[in-house]
């Protein structure tokens, strides 16, 4: 399990979904401007200055899943069909992740006062580290199942 690169690329994709939980690691957060129009608000995502994970439900649930997704996939490594399959699955959720936390800032973007300051933090390129890490244990998956067909085929 560990001898396998697909294992190590999957750890990663874990550890960095993980990491979009931690106060540091948000998505944006606002430098300065006008936040008089998202206080009253309580739906915005920005109305902390901040806009992160914990923001909304379906956002969380989204990286949850693909936190546990990874780690149930390094665990099948006997069976790697079943690992690409769920591995097609961890991708669309990392990408969904990426276009909803794009979507619902976007949405509290337009009730900011022009003027506002917006900081992009790392946190965007987390699930797009995980996405390509996800792509990278895919083609290894692939490359070891084409390996033991290829073997089988010899016996």
């Amino acid at each position: 399990m560990i001898q396998r690169i697909q294992s190590v690329f999957l750890v990663v994709t874990a550890i960095l979904m993980g990491l979009l939980f931690l106060d540091s690691l948000s998505f944006v957060t606002i430098g300065f401007g006008d936040l008089s129009s998202l206080q009253g608000n309580e739906n915005t995502m920005l109305s902390d200055a901040q806009f992160d994970v914990r923001d909304h439900v379906l956002l969380l649930g989204l990286v949850l899943v693909s936190m546990v997704l990874a780690v149930v996939i390094l665990f099948l490594f006997k069976n790697r069909r079943s690992q690409l399959k769920l591995a097609r699955f961890l991708m669309i959720s990392i990408v969904l992740v990426i276009l909803l936390s794009i979507l619902l800032f976007y949405m509290d973007f337009k009730l900011l006062a022009p003027g506002t300051e917006v900081n992009v933090e790392y946190g965007y390129l987390l699930p797009i580290g995980a996405l390509i890490c996800t792509i990278l244990a895919m083609r290894f998956i692939r490359k070891d199942e084409e390996l033991v067909r290829s073997a089988d085929r010899l016996r």
